[in-house]
């Protein structure tokens, strides 16, 4: 699992410098994330800095926040539709992982980040999100009980070349309950994510559908304790 101390000095990139040397992926550079940092704090819409997560930022942020609300975002939805060949899969036994993809609606929490700490938060949370090239940072407006925020999201790329957005449930759901790598599995990732958004009272129906079909499809191969 990516915690913070892993971020902050690094350590996970020898993964990543790994997965470009098999031709895994294309990663950014530091000066490329850091441009893009500031790209997006120069046209935030307010002072506070909020970050809308949507699945494992929901249940390992991983960066220090001062505040949390549940709420809404409008024009996007929680999806499987990024393969992984890395992290949660392998070239052999490719995994997917969530993004937030055009249309419809999404249900999440989003943080707020103390306002001296943010470019230091953000480093983090870019080291995470953005070293490879699937997913655009962006100002979204967040729905909560308190009033609409504005919050950066991380929006898939629909020309990022691991992008399947039209892949049906019964083989997101087989490639779910295969997929590992050095991050852990996509069964346990499906799982968490079910589980605290449960906690939150913000169920996804999607999600409870794919976890009952990965657990039928890991039973069905002798996997008792997928998670």
């Amino acid at each position: 699992m990516l915690d913070r101390e892993s971020l902050r000095n690094g350590a996970h990139l020898s993964h990543i410098r790994e997965s470009e040397r098999l031709g895994l992926i294309q990663p950014t550079s530091e000066a490329e994330r850091l441009a893009s940092r500031q790209k997006v704090l120069a046209t935030a819409p307010s002072d506070d800095v909020w970050v809308f997560a949507y699945g494992s930022l929901i249940w390992n942020p991983a960066f220090e926040f001062v505040e949390q609300r549940t709420g809404r975002i409008h024009g996007y939805h929680r999806r499987y539709c990024i393969l992984s060949r890395t992290g949660r899969g392998s070239p052999e036994q490719p995994g997917m992982m969530l993004g937030l993809d055009r249309g419809g609606s999404c249900h999440g929490v989003a943080y707020r980040i103390e306002p001296g700490k943010v470019e230091e938060e953000l480093e983090i949370l870019w080291s995470r999100e953005m070293v490879a090239r699937g997913y655009d940072a962006r100002w979204v407006r967040v729905h909560t009980g308190k009033g609409p925020i504005h919050a950066i999201a991380f929006i898939v790329r629909r020309d990022f070349d691991r992008y399947c957005g039209r892949m049906d449930e019964a083989e997101m759901a087989q490639l779910i309950a295969t997929g590992a790598g050095w991050l852990g599995t996509c069964a346990e990732y499906l799982h968490n994510t079910m589980q605290h958004l449960d906690a939150l009272g913000l169920p996804d129906p999607q999600l409870r559908r794919l976890d009952r079909r990965v657990r039928a499809l890991m039973a069905d191969t002798g996997d008792k304790k997928p998670f």
